[in-house]
């Protein structure tokens, strides 16, 4: 553990105007304030405070920082108060610490609940100031490398909560040492096994190649020289997790990985990395599609250097990374290597592109827990680069498609996409983007997100967007039903309706509108008998009661008929009410997998998964809805279509009409299609419960000596 004056030494080694009175109240007032307070470890709890700010000090933070790593934990853990803190250390110390204060205390639902409330308060405190940030990462490094001391079921859960949130967000802001340890660390404790393995193959490489390493620093030294480049050569080993993540990635063996060492050549200036860069390329093979250019794109998080794989000197496949002094800086401190602390500022976070996006998503998500899905996606590395018409470049996660490029220029680009070209030509929405493509974004102001879009996009934003728009859409028809079935239900009853009699039952629903009200009818949360009996308590229960009982008895008594044609499909995955019909082509059955099929002023039509007609909607993934049967699909009267060989002689259509009805089958449709001296070519629509009841149907009609060949017609 840091002393006192080591601490404020460290800090005035990189900043004499530091602050050296603060430092010692700051230092003075965590140790008093945590007391005999202690770690798991059995160590004083003050000792991680203190540790916290000796990590902020390697990456020479401001003085505002290090006083406030040592004060994090004050407010959650003491009686100090954020008041208190202000009136001691400043308005932006309190901020910070204020930011940092875990909401311990909230009462969440569950622990994923708790994890994402946590990381939502976490964005909002380093989006004013992404100081927050730096020390929460600094927090999350000093509890992993303690994180032995805990109790197994912890450890992993936190290890896990590390590798999701806390390792990708130090990569977004470049802070590459803390995020290797933290992988590092986190790695060890959830996949112990291939850690070792990895490690103990390593050990043996590094035995094994103790001589060519530097044999090929010293190669690639006197190659520079001679290639008139002042340069400075070092070699670097990929992490053990690095090193797993690509074997996942690329289903490869340990021995197949060609980047295992990868060695940096530092130069003076941009001009040189190109010099270097030649000359590496002029004396030694290239390995294909290993070179990547960050200094022309440079990565989200500002990471810039030249990648190239080559067979090497030794006639070793290598990685060579090519960069300045500077870029070197900020490739490891990231964010820290731009200091601005030093003259007092602070650096809004919201002034980063990828904070603003995850406030964007955080605004559109419906809960926490959608929220932390959704930025998870939003914070691991970006792998393809695209240009707009204009030229301005945007770097999108693999695997992304236009409409995640439309959402990243503007949300408002994405809600009014219909179509793109990629390279000039017109291509689907749900086409893989790639590499250097450009993309010209097609909108229609009368065009909305569809629900399909949320199947093929990738990036956070814009599946928070897409989702946003479906919950809207959902509400407004809901309400407009909801509306609809309490009119209709009090009509009939004789009764008065209107909304100022909904306003005094809002509690009894836990409604804030009338609206609310509405929509809960129309998704089927609330009745509308529930709502006549809010609004009219003293109407006779009897009356509603026998309209209930006669209802019931109509629609599920042991007496009733299978529901007609004519009542509305129950379908999962659509709007209650929405327009929907059988498609005629394939005459899709319960048991049947389906699709629904948007159509143009026709609602949506339900086709079978294997349906021919299909192919025709193949370009426009827009239109196809996840859809499947409803609980009551076997309560209503469906069509099946077979087609039959019959033989031409008397009383075989009649022995085909028994067959039929003795497997309680009835034909709707008979069609003869072709007839000879012998046989007849038959198409016959037959009213059945569901494709085992048809499938039975066909098996009889297959062992009647009148029917040669029968099968179902899906077209």
């Amino acid at each position: 553990m840091l002393r006192q004056y080591e601490l404020v030494d460290l800090v005035k080694s990189y900043d004499t105007d530091a602050d050296e009175d603060a430092l010692n109240r700051a230092y003075v007032y965590a140790m008093k304030k945590h007391g005999a307070q202690l770690r798991t470890s059995g160590d004083p709890y003050y000792s991680h405070p203190i540790e916290v700010a000796g990590i902020l000090t390697k990456f020479k933070l401001d003085s505002t920082s290090i006083i406030a790593g040592l004060l994090h934990d004050t407010v959650e853990d003491t009686d100090a108060t954020v008041e208190e803190i202000k009136e001691l250390f400043g308005s932006q110390v309190a901020q910070i610490v204020d930011g940092l204060t875990k909401l311990a205390m909230i009462e969440l639902k569950s622990k994923d609940t708790k994890q994402a409330e946590n990381f939502r308060k976490l964005l909002l405190a380093m989006s004013e100031d992404i100081r927050v940030l730096l020390i929460k990462l600094a927090d999350r490094l000093h509890n992993m490398r303690t994180l032995h001391f805990c109790a197994d079921e912890k450890r992993a859960r936190i290890a896990k909560e590390t590798l999701d949130i806390y390792a990708p967000l130090a990569e977004r802001i470049g802070m590459q040492e803390i995020k290797s340890e933290l992988e590092e660390i986190a790695f060890r404790e959830l996949h112990k096994e291939a850690y070792e393995s990895i490690t103990a193959r390593l050990n043996f490489l590094r035995e094994q190649g103790s001589n060519i390493v530097p044999a090929i620093i010293k190669q690639l030294e006197k190659d520079m020289e001679e290639g008139g480049v002042r340069a400075t050569v070092s070699g670097r080993e990929k992490s053990p997790y690095s090193i797993w993540r690509k074997m996942q990635k690329k289903n490869a063996s340990f021995e197949q990985l060609s980047d295992i060492m990868a060695f940096r050549i530092i130069v003076d200036d941009v001009g040189s990395c190109y010099q270097a860069l030649g000359i590496v390329h002029s004396k030694y093979h290239m390995v294909p599609r290993r070179f990547k250019d960050y200094i022309s794109t440079p990565k989200p998080n500002g990471y810039k250097s030249l990648h190239t794989g080559v067979i090497g000197p030794e006639n070793t496949r290598i990685e060579i990374q090519i960069r300045t002094q500077e870029m070197h800086e900020v490739n490891e401190k990231g964010v820290a290597a731009h200091w601005a602390y030093k003259q007092g500022e602070k650096v809004v976070g919201k002034n980063f592109r990828w904070i603003q996006e995850l406030l964007e998503i955080l605004e559109e998500a419906s809960n926490p827990e959608e929220f932390l899905e959704n930025t998870k996606l939003e914070m691991y590395n970006d792998q393809v680069f695209c240009f707009t018409p204009k030229g301005d470049l945007i770097g999108l996660p693999v695997n992304s498609t236009p409409v995640d490029f439309a959402y990243a220029v503007h949300s408002k680009v994405g809600n009014t996409c219909v179509g793109v070209k990629i390279n000039g030509e017109i291509k689907p929405l749900r086409t893989i983007l790639q590499n250097g493509d450009q993309i010209e974004i097609l909108t229609s102001k009368a065009q909305h997100p569809s629900p399909e879009w949320d199947r093929f996009v990738v990036t956070g934003k814009a599946k928070a967007a897409i989702r946003r728009y479906v919950r809207s859409s959902k509400r407004e028809q809901f309400v407009t039903l909801g509306e609809q079935m309490l009119e209709r239900t009090f009509k009939g009853e004789n009764l008065e309706f209107n909304e100022k009699g909904l306003v005094g039952i809002l509690p009894n629903f836990e409604a804030t509108s009338v609206e609310d009200i509405y929509a809960k009818v129309g998704e089927g949360l609330v009745t509308a008998w529930d709502v006549l009996r809010a609004v009219y308590p003293s109407y006779k229960q009897s009356k509603i009661g026998k309209v209930v009982k006669t209802f019931a008895a109509k629609s599920f008594g042991k007496t009733t008929k299978r529901k007609s044609k004519s009542e509305p499909l129950q379908i999962k995955g659509l709007i209650p009410g929405m327009a929907v019909h059988f498609a005629g082509c394939c005459h899709p059955l319960p048991g049947d997998r389906i699709v629904g099929i948007v159509t143009t002023g026709k609602g949506v039509a339900v086709h079978s998964i294997d349906c021919k007609a299909l192919e025709k909607y193949s370009l426009e993934p827009e239109r196809w809805l996840d859809i499947s049967w409803g609980d009551d699909a076997n309560d209503r009267v469906h069509v099946g279509r077979i087609k039959l060989i019959l033989s031409n002689e008397p009383g075989s259509l009649g022995d085909l009409s028994n067959l039929i009805a003795r497997h309680e089958g009835n034909i709707a449709n008979l069609n003869i299609t072709n007839r000879t001296l012998s046989y007849f070519e038959l198409i016959i629509d037959i009213e059945v419960r569901d494709l085992k009841h048809l499938t039975d149907i066909i098996t009889s009609l297959k062992s009647s000596k009148v029917v040669s060949y029968v099968a179902r017609a899906n077209q």
